[in-house]
């Protein structure tokens, strides 16, 4: 690693600035958008810290539906990974690089023995449970919200155009596509959204901020067809 990249990655992780020599001969990994980092049920090989990019981790039921659990950005951690490192576990998620990514893998020897680092081991724990409220969050946006204020709380905060796929707006929200496309088709005909190929133009926020707020029971605001 050479050292303005060393230098980046301590600032994004600069919990590891008094140990510096357990990452300063590590490789710097770069991957394209849409690469699997791992997989489910596989050895975890290391603490990813990404530097670049995003790495989005989700887990599957065996019909092949997905719900994404979170996102890893430089300088946060990737709560399975750490999870499986703490266990000596399989990996119970898979993740994948959603643009252009630069990362160092810390390897598990490597990683335990940063834990023994007190700022470390503070900043991996703070992190871990940041990311367990995110997930209990989650739980309960998926067990209690209805579907529809979800996808609408989805479609904000991303401009008045949204580039995406109902694939990966199924995928995230944990449910199927024709699902996801019945309700946009829903939001256009109420006038919040207009459809196009791979983009979603947002006509009316304030409507979907309203919609937004709505909670219901599981499974409900599925709408007409």
């Amino acid at each position: 690693m050479t050292d303005p990249l060393l230098q980046e990655l301590l600032h994004m992780y600069p919990a590891l600035e008094d140990r510096a020599d357990l990452v300063a001969s590590l490789p710097v990994i770069e991957v394209p958008a849409g690469t699997g980092l791992f997989l489910e049920q596989a050895p975890c090989q290391g603490f990813p810290m990404v530097v670049e990019g995003e790495v989005r981790v989700s887990r599957s039921s065996p019909n092949g539906r997905e719900l994404e659990l979170y996102r890893v950005q430089p300088g946060q951690l990737c709560l399975v990974s750490s999870a499986a490192l703490f266990d000596h576990r399989p990996l119970s998620a898979h993740g994948s690089t959603t643009r252009a990514t630069r990362l160092v893998l810390l390897p598990p020897a490597a990683f335990r023995e940063a834990m023994g680092h007190e700022p470390f081991r503070d900043f991996v724990l703070g992190l871990f449970a940041a990311r367990m409220g995110e997930l209990t969050a989650l739980i309960e946006a998926v067990a209690f919200q209805r579907l529809d204020a979800r996808l609408a709380g989805a479609l904000l905060g991303h401009g008045q155009q949204v580039h995406t796929t109902h694939q990966a707006l199924a995928d995230e929200l944990g449910t199927v596509r024709e699902i996801v496309t019945r309700l946009l088709r829903r939001f256009e005909r109420e006038g919040l959204v207009e459809l196009s190929r791979e983009r979603i133009d947002i006509r009316d926020s304030a409507g979907l901020r309203r919609l937004a707020a709505t909670q219901g029971p599981a499974g409900s605001g599925q709408g007409p067809g």
